[in-house]
């Protein structure tokens, strides 16, 4: 993380935020939204995600859209992680010089089996291969667990288990691990709850929290969190995403609201607010959507540029 940054933003805007879309972007927009983003100031960023387009078609063109990238961007410079599910989708990710990736299990057995076809142990077994093939190639690893706050099939998720998943993922050399609120079923309270406990058995600085607004509080798990002492959150531009296997699943807290929150209490994301929203209503505009984010629905545009914030 930037030293002079207090909070450090994971833009997932262009892989979770697209990846439940039932319209397909195109390759040169889904790029020109990466670009609007990294001009803004975000440094971290998930373009696509290496899964079969059978079962994901909105990342149907993932090593087309890589190999354009790094033609644009230097991957050096930016930590560009592209999601993969198992080896295949690693050998893929290779073909074109990915040089980070994430990988993923969950909480809870059912929603693994829905979205993996494994349970939870078969499905970091898988990933232990991935991972090894990874740190031979010196390829960067974060990790991804599902389901931390609760699932959709079985409810209530025990932390242990959450703690045993975590625990495997660091063991695999993930440098970071996000804990998903897949459902967006996560409370302040529990929130609130479990920030001690992780702390006890890791380090909070290599925690991501990654939360979806279906409920409406996710701004106040965002603050939750960062008053526990959390300073890594993944977000989504437009306030965009939502998963294929977790029913009611709505999108991911909005970048632009988190940025603005945070601006507002004096703590730094290193983000240039104007010019997320840009990127922001540049692809709602190509989705044809309206933004979900509160920010963007209170602000309108004067003479081409945003009011002051």
């Amino acid at each position: 993380m930037n030293e002079q940054q207090n909070v450090s933003i994971i833009e997932v805007g262009p892989r979770d935020g697209l990846q439940n879309e039932k319209g397909l972007v195109t390759t040169e927009n889904k790029l020109t939204f990466i670009k609007m983003l990294l001009d803004a100031g975000i440094t971290s960023i998930e373009p696509t995600s290496f899964v079969h387009p059978k079962y994901v078609p909105q990342m149907g063109d993932a090593a087309a859209l890589y190999s354009e990238l790094i033609k644009r961007v230097d991957p050096l410079i930016y930590n560009l992680s592209c999601l993969v599910p198992n080896v295949k989708g690693y050998e893929q990710s290779q073909k074109v010089g990915v040089k980070e990736i994430a990988i993923f299990s969950a909480a809870s057995d059912s929603f693994s089996k829905k979205n993996v076809h494994a349970t939870v142990d078969e499905s970091l077994a898988n990933l232990k291969k991935v991972a090894a093939m990874a740190k031979s190639d010196g390829v960067k690893v974060r990790g991804y667990v599902s389901t931390v706050f609760g699932c959709p099939y079985e409810g209530q998720v025990d932390i242990d288990r959450v703690h045993q998943v975590c625990e495997t993922l660091f063991n695999y050399g993930c440098y970071e691990v996000s804990l998903g609120d897949t459902i967006g079923v996560a409370t302040p309270g529990q929130v609130q709850q479990i920030i001690p406990a992780f702390k006890k058995n890791f380090d909070l600085n290599k925690l991501a929290f990654h939360f979806h607004d279906t409920r409406g509080i996710a701004m106040a798990n965002v603050l939750t969190a960062f008053n526990g002492g959390a300073r890594i959150f993944d977000a989504s531009a437009g306030g965009l995403g939502g998963c294929p296997y977790a029913p009611g699943s709505t999108g991911n807290v909005a970048t632009e609201d988190l940025v603005y929150m945070f601006n507002s209490m004096g703590v730094n994301s290193g983000i240039d607010l104007a010019k997320l929203l840009d990127a922001s209503l540049f692809i709602l505009t190509a989705l044809g959507k309206r933004s979900p984010s509160r920010l963007v629905r209170s602000l309108r545009k004067v003479e081409g540029a945003y009011c002051e914030f």
